[in-house]
């Protein structure tokens, strides 16, 4: 009894790769192990159930296969992760495309909003004060202001003085609608001048007459206007209605011009006066439009 239970335990079988034979348990029945001689891994045959020492079983190598297929399938699963990775990048990548088109074809638009933004954060350079005006011309020596017309003198030559502390040459002189216009500068806005309201429309009514003023004048003396420009460059006019000196003796009428000659003091307080000869141009007073 004991002799048949131990060929039931022990069986031979051959390596598939040398042929070395081995002998096994039967629980090593479909085992792997390993050759003894090549050291390949071989799977044990199953045990025979007769207990014939003489058959020689073969065993058979170990298959690959299991470990190819778990590659395969590690394999298969990386790739399902780099798909879904790519899913989840794709929207990423579509965004950015986007945004580059985008970019490109705003970029004028984007550049000119910059610019814009940047000029009005930009501080605005200020204009520099317009400087106070300063005559070219001197204020002559030859002429001393005073309110004693009697001891006035009237140099020979241009009306020249001072208006408002600027030295003063009358470059046009002019007769219209009864007001005697001494000015320097451009003739809409000039620079400086001196107009004397006479109260006569014709200058034919004025030749050969001198009209004198006194600052005790006991009649109504002519509106004299003063204007220069201050600091700012604007022009300034004051009225002045007495209290002042003036003296005009007019000459003949020649070729649409009045000749005669000016002395004038006013009591401002730059103490502004004028005198010379002067040729004043006759102009006529524009027409009003019919029907208006």
């Amino acid at each position: 009894m004991e002799l048949f239970i131990r060929q039931m335990s022990e069986f031979k079988f051959a390596c598939p790769v040398c042929g070395q034979h081995i002998t096994a348990d039967s629980s090593a029945s479909g085992k792997p192990l390993e050759c003894p001689t090549c050291f390949q891994r071989i799977v044990a045959p199953q045990a025979p159930l007769s207990g014939d020492p003489k058959l020689i079983l073969s065993g058979s190598k170990v298959s690959t296969a299991p470990t190819a297929w778990a590659g395969g399938a590690e394999s298969r699963q990386g790739h399902s992760k780099l798909q879904s990775l790519k899913a989840s990048l794709m929207p990423v990548l579509l965004l950015l495309v986007t945004g580059s088109a985008a970019l490109l074809l705003w970029h004028d638009q984007l550049s000119n909003l910059a610019n814009g933004l940047a000029e009005r954060a930009a501080p605005v350079p200020k204009a520099p004060p317009p400087t106070a005006f300063r005559s070219p011309h001197p204020i002559p020596t030859t002429v001393n202001w005073t309110l004693n017309v009697t001891n006035a003198t009237i140099p020979a030559g241009q009306v020249v003085g001072s208006i408002h502390g600027n030295g003063f040459l009358c470059e046009r002189a002019t007769f219209k609608a009864g007001r005697l216009s001494f000015r320097q500068g451009p003739p809409a806005l000039p620079d400086l001048g001196i107009t004397v309201s006479l109260g006569v429309r014709q200058a034919e009514q004025l030749r050969g007459k001198a009209v004198v003023v006194t600052p005790i004048n006991p009649v109504p003396a002519p509106r004299i206007a003063l204007r220069w420009k201050d600091d700012q460059q604007e022009p300034v006019t004051e009225h002045i209605h007495s209290g002042y000196a003036m003296k005009i003796v007019f000459g003949a009428v020649v070729d649409g011009r009045i000749h005669g000659r000016l002395f004038i003091a006013l009591p401002d307080e730059q103490k502004s006066f004028a005198a010379g000869d002067f040729e004043a141009e006759i102009t006529k007073p524009t027409q009003p439009l019919a029907g208006k």
